[in-house]
């Protein structure tokens, strides 16, 4: 038989797909920003917003397929994604680049790292050991 992805896994490769999408923009609305168009910064604060609800939402998700499809990992690595972009979001609000620049960057590995991940896969339930 061959595995298949349930839907809650397909609800999850979108979320996790649009996750990377919109934090995508983060770098170039900073970038603009600090290439002297300061309304830029209006809009990289309105995408980390945007990247909090759907980081919360993807935690959501994972939680369902925890609980349908007996799968940990994505709520696990997810948990951690969004602790690490919830101190990303605040560092930023502080103005504490030192931490808010490399921990941007190593939150976006980390997010296209899952959705490799989720996408290499099928996400059908997994098996139950008797």
């Amino acid at each position: 038989m061959t595995a298949r992805t349930s839907p809650a896994g397909w609800v999850l490769r979108a979320v996790a797909g649009a996750h990377v999408v919109v934090i995508a923009g983060q770098p170039v609305f900073a970038g603009v920003y600090l290439s002297g168009d300061y309304d830029s910064l209006r809009l990289h604060a309105l995408g980390a917003d945007v990247v909090s609800f759907v980081a919360y939402l993807q935690f959501v998700v994972t939680i369902v397929v925890w609980v349908r499809l007996r799968r940990a990992w994505p709520f696990l690595a997810t948990a951690a994604l969004v602790a690490a972009e919830t101190v990303q979001y605040f560092a930023g609000l502080d103005g504490a680049l030192w931490l808010h620049l490399p921990l941007g960057v190593v939150t976006i590995v980390a997010l296209v790292v899952f959705v490799v991940a989720v996408w290499r896969r099928p996400l059908g339930r997994a098996a139950v050991d008797a």
